[in-house]
């Protein structure tokens, strides 16, 4: 596990030096072999790598990693960009299994998140973070966002909006079922995951009034 780790490191953060062994090594094979269709694999995989190499890094420390936390130490802006948005180099501290920590580095690119989306969400400095690493190589960490306090804090967030949208058709056109029903569902999947009296209360207004429009 701590080779498998060491290498999806070293492709997912080092993308350029990661397509030059690719080269070195089809080449070489292909030398041996005298095959110089062996050659092809190179521009896919190196593609392949750039596109999604830290996302197999995240689905493997994720699904074989041991829990721990992690703190950002420096966040630098570069002159790069990804999408308009400008790309930040990240120096952190990873918290061993013995409590001691061991520093590791990632980039805006190279960040290794779970659950695995089109986002890329990184905590704030100076602010504890859960991740996963395999034990014997701790430099090599997945963040888990949505574990962390911003993450729980956005999720939250992002739950609400459905809510607002349906208060707003509910609160224009209150005998409307199909609002009353919008309006309750968004309630309703919000207090599964979060606790809210206020709006347990809401709910039970909402059902009595789709019983009364029967």
């Amino acid at each position: 596990m701590i080779f498998i780790s060491k290498i999806l490191f070293f492709t997912s953060h080092h993308g350029f030096y990661t397509v030059v062994l690719l080269i070195v090594f089809f080449s070489l094979v292909s030398f041996l072999t005298k095959k110089w269709w062996l050659l092809l694999p190179i521009i896919p995989l190196g593609i392949a790598n750039a596109f999604a190499g830290q996302f197999l890094n995240a689905w493997f420390l994720n699904k074989y990693g041991t829990e721990s936390t992690a703190i950002i130490t420096s966040d630098v802006e570069t002159s790069s960009t990804l999408n308009d948005m400008y790309i930040h180099d990240y120096e952190a501290i990873v918290k061993k299994q013995d409590g001691k920590y061991i520093t590791t580095f990632f980039s805006t690119t190279s960040a290794s998140i779970y659950p695995i989306e089109n986002a890329i969400r990184i905590p704030q400095v100076n602010s504890p973070f859960p991740v996963k690493y395999i034990p014997g190589y701790e430099k090599n960490i997945v963040i888990l966002y949505d574990q962390s306090e911003e993450g729980r804090r956005l999720r939250q967030y992002e739950m609400r909006a459905p809510i607002n949208t349906a208060k707003i058709k509910y609160e224009a056109d209150p005998t409307n079922k199909e609002f009353i029903k919008e309006y309750l569902t968004a309630l309703e999947n919000y207090v599964e995951v979060y606790k809210d009296d206020n709006y347990n209360i809401q709910i039970e207004k909402l059902k009595k009034e789709l019983e009364e429009s029967r």
